[in-house]
């Protein structure tokens, strides 16, 4: 069944924080779907001696048992459960890492105006630095925060509470743009009132809109309003 589109409603007037996702929001997912969907299980087949088809079984496995969790995106985590060098072979195919269309025309939009930019993010440390060394992004933010510096994914309600401990920001005058409904659930749970979902994470898979959030495909929509 198609979604209709929520069209995004920003009052930019009621709005002083701009809270932003990395992965799959201001970058290309594609980057992270072709390391771990494909890259890995080429080189862990080899590895092992076993067939991709097999490979890429035994890893799906692997990554369902830890969605959701800071093990998840946690690289020194899964050099150690796969036995690979995780960090070496992210920069091995750095030159994937993208920059989604007017992402940056909507920070230098955000800065205009007066806003505080945050990049927040569930991304492990290492693969955050390694993102902004290609990218070049990292002072167009007030700051980058990794969910591994405040102890639980975006997914727990939790994380919001602990977020506003680290910085300040006002729940009813934030906007949060993310590309997983679940973690603008939590984030609604918390009170976090200015929600958009990106519809559009990789530039290799389709647009899907949200049936319970605003949507955009690219970040021009919320400059025009």
């Amino acid at each position: 069944m198609q979604i209709t589109k929520k069209e995004p409603q920003i009052d930019w007037q009621g709005i002083d924080t701009v809270l932003l996702d990395m992965d799959g929001t201001l970058l290309d997912k594609h980057f992270d779907d072709y390391f771990w969907e494909e890259y890995i299980p080429e080189i862990y087949a080899r590895q092992n001696n076993i067939s991709i088809f097999t490979a890429e079984d035994e890893l799906l496995a692997k990554y369902k048992e830890q969605e959701g969790s800071l093990d998840w995106t946690d690289l020194d985590f899964w050099s150690r459960k796969l036995d690979l060098d995780i960090e070496k072979l992210k920069q091995d195919v750095n030159h994937l890492i993208s920059v989604h269309p007017y992402v940056l025309e909507f920070l230098e939009f955000c800065r205009g105006n007066g806003k505080k930019i945050f990049l927040v993010t569930n991304a492990h440390p290492k693969t955050l630095a390694i993102k902004m060394a290609k990218t070049e992004m990292a002072g167009e933010f007030d700051a980058l925060i990794c969910a591994d510096e405040i102890g639980v994914a975006k997914e727990d309600p939790a994380f919001w509470g602990k977020l506003a401990e680290r910085i300040d920001f006002d729940k009813g005058r934030t906007l949060l743009a993310d590309d997983n409904e679940v973690v603008l659930a939590s984030a609604a749970e918390y009170g976090i009132e200015n929600l958009i979902f990106v519809a559009k994470s990789s530039s290799h898979q389709p647009t899907v809109y949200s049936e319970r959030f605003q949507s955009i495909i690219f970040f021009k929509e919320l400059m025009a309003l």
